[in-house]
């Protein structure tokens, strides 16, 4: 297996081609067989002057004809043997067949010459292509060659900086300083304190010399072997030909004992090296639990380099601050993945996401990043280390996310709800928190979660739905959405109803954009989620008790206080308890317009979840006095309900017509949606929405108000 070296330098004119040649035939005289590569490709021909010879195929030629017939492929159709003792394979020769050099092949080439050389020498020219790239992640040792001179000193920076943005480790990187004697030169020191980095070797000027070998056509290794240029470099040789600690051996994914999987896709790259994102039950439980320890390992070594048990929790809230961290992480991780995996992983894609799972670990919420940032996610749930679920289009499924221990679920949750002053541990096992983008989250500690850690993350939608976007997503018919815009104006008193995660807040949402833009509008919620577009809109949101159980504020409590604060409209984000006594009080009393939701199964359920919340605060007041407050508070509810197939769709749209006698309110459906049967090849609900062909008693409030419905709305289709 050939060792590879890749001679590169940011700056033009630094003499890396001559470095690169006089290395080769260094190598070349300590017995070794060594392949010169020149992929050098805005200057082709250089090295070949250097050598005396005269290529008449490139490396372009030689991967189109591997393409078309690797097994004929013969490398002395493509390779000359230069007089120096090395051989010479040319990138291109002439600048025009650059675009036509296929990068992805490159691996196959060199595999190929691999078993014919104990060393391959590419020089890398001096810019980021993709060639240079494709390059640098093949190879076994980077010579990054620099000269005394402040230009290429801070270029040579600007190379270390993108090399670890590109998840190269450092000790992959050795510096080579030429010219080191140049008058009037930086001092090496100077140099080494502005890189953080020590040379492997220091070459002397060899200007006269330099120019009499180049001119001859020969390299000086051969011309004047005797020059301190030439022993320098035969130094260098020597170094890498007996030192294996110089050359950072290549681990391919299959080494990792993880399965190859043939993906098409070209964006499923973490497939294609066997570390696959959906189950797959052929993985192996070593495979993974490889991984794992590596991941353990580093991210080990990471909270001790970076100190982060000491940090402070605030830092995770500054931006900038977090940026400056994350990225000092990233530098790290690239370092540490080579030293504690055995060696360099190739492939640029399994590194990068690598090092960004460890850091989401270190420094972010770990497995649950990508799902947070997956849009079509709209709940996490981590059941334990070992179980994380999400939903995703109204369907719950598993997915292959792991925690490396219930102490770092542990760890997410702390760093959930720290920078909101919030504590969790078994004296207080149960919190509810907020993520800076407005998700909710629930977390339950042992010892009353007893399988683990449990979090369960109710993602926060940015952008708010409107009623078109219903419509075109079936939730409700044209209809129903000019009826409840109706409602809303005429400042009718609305419940949205429905079961957990049916669409309650989203059509909250909907109802609170048909509020007129010159109202005042008070929202109340325990985690904020509306998100309304009027200008004239304050926020109310409740808190949770102390560690010490003081200082908690209710939803009763801002409701009172909200009366206090002239409000045209209320919303209640949700009623649970006591507060909908006050609702109810409040939408008898002038508050008019008032919205809040509920929990229940469907629209005659809200009554008794109304009763049942009233009664268990503890106030005493007899049922019937609670129904007339009640069917004279409250005009219209509105059911949401999630369907079989996942779908969310406003199922009911009723009526509370006043009281039928002395305890039964009067519920008139003006909507429904009629479900007839499933789809039996895509399970979707197969349905409509239908009126009933009750008019509302409020008809006439809404066209003294100037709003015109659609004809024969209400008529219902039998």
């Amino acid at each position: 297996m050939a060792k590879r070296v890749v001679i590169f330098s940011p700056k033009g004119g630094v003499g890396k081609t001559v470095i690169a040649v006089n290395l080769a035939v260094a190598l070349a005289k300590e017995s070794k067989r060594v392949c010169l590569i020149e992929l050098d490709l805005h200057a082709p021909g250089d090295m070949a002057r250097m050598l005396d010879v005269s290529p008449h195929k490139s490396l372009v030629e030689m991967i189109v004809f591997f393409k078309e017939n690797p097994k004929a492929l013969k490398k002395d159709d493509f390779i000359i043997h230069a007089p120096s003792g090395a051989d010479y394979l040319a990138g291109v020769l002439r600048p025009q067949q650059t675009p036509h050099l296929d990068s992805t092949k490159i691996k196959d080439i060199l595999s190929l010459l691999d078993s014919e050389y104990d060393f391959i020498i590419i020089d890398a020219g001096s810019a980021f292509s993709d060639v240079f790239v494709t390059t640098i992640n093949l190879v076994n040792l980077i010579l990054l060659v620099v000269t005394p001179d402040i230009l290429s000193i801070y270029q040579t920076k600007w190379t270390l900086d993108t090399l670890q943005f590109l998840h190269i480790p450092l000790n992959m990187v050795k510096m080579v300083l030429n010219r080191s004697e140049s008058v009037s030169s930086i001092t090496w020191q100077e140099i080494r304190f502005t890189l953080h980095t020590d040379f492997i070797s220091q070459l002397p000027s060899e200007g006269r010399g330099m120019g009499l070998a180049v001119n001859r056509r020969v390299p000086i290794m051969v011309d004047s072997p005797r020059t301190k240029f030439c022993q320098e470099i035969g130094k260098l040789a020597r170094q890498l030909a007996t030192s294996e600690k110089l050359f950072i051996e290549h681990k391919e994914v299959e080494s990792l004992n993880m399965k190859e999987v043939a993906v098409e896709s070209a964006g499923d790259f973490w497939q294609k090296q066997g570390l696959s994102e959906a189950i797959d039950k052929s993985l192996t439980s070593k495979a993974d639990d490889e991984i794992i320890l590596l991941k353990q390992r580093i991210h080990s070594r990471l909270i001790e380099e970076l100190d982060l048990k000491r940090m402070d929790p605030k830092v995770f809230n500054d931006p900038k601050k977090r940026k400056e961290l994350k990225d000092r992480a990233e530098m790290l991780i690239s370092n540490l993945l080579s030293s504690e995996a055995g060696s360099f992983i190739p492939s640029p894609e399994v590194r990068k996401k690598l090092v960004k799972e460890i850091v989401d670990e270190a420094l972010g919420l770990g497995p649950l990043e990508d799902l947070l940032a997956d849009t079509s996610v709209t709940d996490v749930m981590v059941n334990n280390k070992d179980e994380v679920y999400v939903e995703r289009h109204g369907k719950i499924e598993v997915t292959n996310k792991r925690f490396i221990s219930n102490e770092q679920v542990k760890t997410v949750i702390e760093r959930i709800i720290a920078p909101i002053g919030r504590h969790v541990d078994e004296s207080s096992p149960m919190v509810d928190a907020r993520l800076p983008d407005g998700s909710r989250v629930n977390a339950i500690i042992p010892p009353l979660a007893l399988t683990g850690p449990t979090l369960t993350i109710r993602k926060f939608r940015k952008e708010r739905y409107t009623v078109e976007e219903l419509e075109q997503m079936n939730s409700l018919s044209f209809n129903m959405a000019e009826f409840i815009k109706a409602c809303v104006v005429c400042r009718k008193n609305m419940i949205v109803s429905g079961g957990t995660g049916s669409g309650k807040t989203t059509v909250l949402n909907v109802l609170s954009a048909f509020i007129p833009n010159n109202e005042r509008i008070i929202t109340i919620e325990d985690a904020a989620e509306l998100k309304l577009h009027q200008e004239h809109w304050i926020r109310l949101e409740s808190r949770p008790p102390n560690i010490e159980g003081k200082g908690a504020i209710t939803i009763r409590d801002l409701f009172r206080n909200t009366l206090r604060m002239r409000p045209d409209r209320i919303i209640v984000g949700e009623c649970r308890g006591i507060e909908s006594l006050d609702m109810l009080q409040a939408m008898n009393t002038g508050h008019d317009g008032s919205m809040t939701t509920v929990h229940a199964n469907s629209t005659a359920d809200v009554l008794v979840r109304l009763d049942s919340m009233i009664l268990m605060s503890g106030v005493e007041l007899p049922i019937r006095a609670i129904r007339e407050m009640v069917a004279s508070a409250i005009d219209i509810v509105i059911h949401t309900a999630r369907l079989s197939d996942g779908s969310r769709k406003i199922v009911q749209i009723t009526e509370l017509a006043g009281m039928r006698d002395e305890m039964h309110i009067e519920l008139e459906d003006i909507f429904l949606f009629r479900q007839t049967g499933s789809d039996p090849q895509t399970g979707k609900a197969i349905g409509e929405f239908q009126a009933t062909g009750y008019i509302p008693s409020f008809l006439d409030d809404i066209k003294i108000k100037g709003i015109s419905l659609p004809d024969n709305i209400f008529k219902a289709p039998f």
